[in-house]
């Protein structure tokens, strides 16, 4: 999942998202991550013809953004004279919504952004396959994979997405730990969490009003649970629900909200931005965050400066795993939709939409590490984001994007059943393996 919501900023539930506060489709106003204003009612680039190309996206309206979608603008129109862009942020709340309703009418933009995963093999039918059209950007883009069904590529990936562990230096020396030493196993983490909690601050910040926090503890968990092996099995699409190992994170989810490693009401709490708000305020030891689009190093650096720290997954396994890897794969994306009147055109407008000097600015002005390897990430001196780059080389997908949109939706209502002590673990593996086929 890659999210993009307003940036961070303390205090807590002052950006808040409600995913329940869905208006009707087509009125084009403001699902997993935050609101970006619209910028105008029209993006129906269907009628527009080859002189005009349309984008819906959820990240135009950003300040942080501005200059990426410039520079992208920029080079296109060079190429393209007197051919219009015009870029629509959809608030992401109802991104998927709204597009749902333009797929089903047959009509809409020319070009969509998509996060990587399910939100965009859901949709690969209303896709141009792209790997015939995009050959010049494979060498020098990473992250294809997400964007890929049917060994067909549909999107171009622009950003990178991972959920390292973030944590508060501050807090750790508050609650008696070394704050330069940060767990490296579950045992590690736990004995952390006791002295956090005494300290008087929560050990993670949680929101799962939306159900999304499995998600996060799922891909961010997996890697010190699953041995090797069961990790490629998994992302291939061989997943066995009821193995010790999936059993072991599900219990862990239930476990640790138990033991009272979170904030107060977390079903009540939106992930979005309630929970790294109060992270980024000092309201919490440790958060699974982004790499990509917010909730970031560059966002939780704004706030904490020189007390922001990042580790790798801990090991929960040591049996079968000895070390871990952070989760990481293609972010946001672009796609060209199958009603576009020039699709050689939209494809121009894509790869100038993931050009490189567009990349390095949206790496260094909103934070999102870049798909592209050529952009130079050594100019930032936060050390969190060093750290996060140098452990991308041996990254592997992320556990939860290699499920289907409808399983998704059920893990998140099923997660919150969890919390509330409504349904056994072993129920949800249930209808989790049933979901699952």
């Amino acid at each position: 999942m890659s999210c993009r919501p307003p940036q961070v900023r303390p205090p807590a539930g002052s950006a808040a998202r409600d995913a329940a506060a869905l208006v009707p489709a087509l009125a084009l106003v403001s699902a997993a991550c935050g609101a970006a204003a619209p910028q105008t009612q029209s993006g129906n680039g269907a009628s527009a013809g080859g002189g005009k190309l349309v984008v819906w996206d959820w990240h135009s309206g950003d300040a942080t953004t501005k200059e990426y979608y410039a520079k992208a603008k920029a080079d296109f129109e060079a190429k393209h004279p007197g051919v219009q862009v015009e870029f629509v942020a959809q608030p992401y709340d109802q991104y998927y919504t709204l597009l749902g309703t333009a797929i089903q009418a047959g009509k809409g933009p020319d070009i969509s952004m998509f996060n990587g995963g399910a939100q965009m093999r859901d949709r690969a039918t209303s896709l141009l396959p792209l790997d015939d059209k995009v050959g010049d950007l494979k060498d020098r883009l990473v992250g294809w994979d997400a964007f890929r069904k049917d060994n067909a590529t549909y999107a171009v990936p622009v950003t990178l997405q991972g959920f390292p562990f973030y944590y508060n230096k501050a807090v750790y020396k508050k609650a008696g730990l070394d704050p330069e030493a940060p767990p490296k196993t579950l045992a590690e983490l736990q004995t952390a969490c006791a002295a956090i909690k005494k300290s008087g601050n929560a050990c993670f910040n949680l929101g799962n009003k939306e159900g999304l926090g499995i998600e996060f503890f799922l891909s961010g968990f997996g890697p010190g649970v699953f041995s090797p092996a069961q990790y490629d099995a998994w992302l291939a699409g061989q997943r066995d629900w009821k193995s010790p190992e999936v059993k072991q994170i599900f219990d862990l989810w239930k476990k640790t909200n138990d033991e009272g490693w979170y904030n107060k009401g977390v079903n009540s709490t939106a992930m979005f931005m309630d929970q790294f708000t109060m992270f980024s305020g000092g309201k919490g030891g440790n958060v699974i965050g982004l790499i990509s689009d917010t909730a970031h190093w560059k966002s939780f650096d704004e706030f904490l400066g020189p007390d922001l720290g990042v580790y790798k997954p801990p090991v929960s396994n040591p049996g079968q795993v000895t070390s871990t890897f952070l989760p990481a794969e293609g972010g946001i994306g672009y796609g060209v939709m199958k009603w576009t009147k020039d699709p050689a055109l939209a494809v121009d407008l894509v790869k100038s939409l993931a050009s490189t000097d567009a990349e390095k600015s949206f790496f260094e002005k909103a934070g999102a590490i870049a798909a592209d390897k050529t952009v130079d990430t050594k100019s930032v001196d936060v050390k969190a984001a060093g750290e996060i780059v140098s452990w991308l080389p041996d990254s592997k997908p992320l556990l939860h994007t290699a499920l289907s949109a409808k399983t998704l939706d059920l893990m998140h209502r099923l997660s919150q059943q969890l919390i509330s002590g409504d349904v056994t673990v072993d129920q949800v593996l249930t209808q989790l393996a049933a979901s699952d086929k």
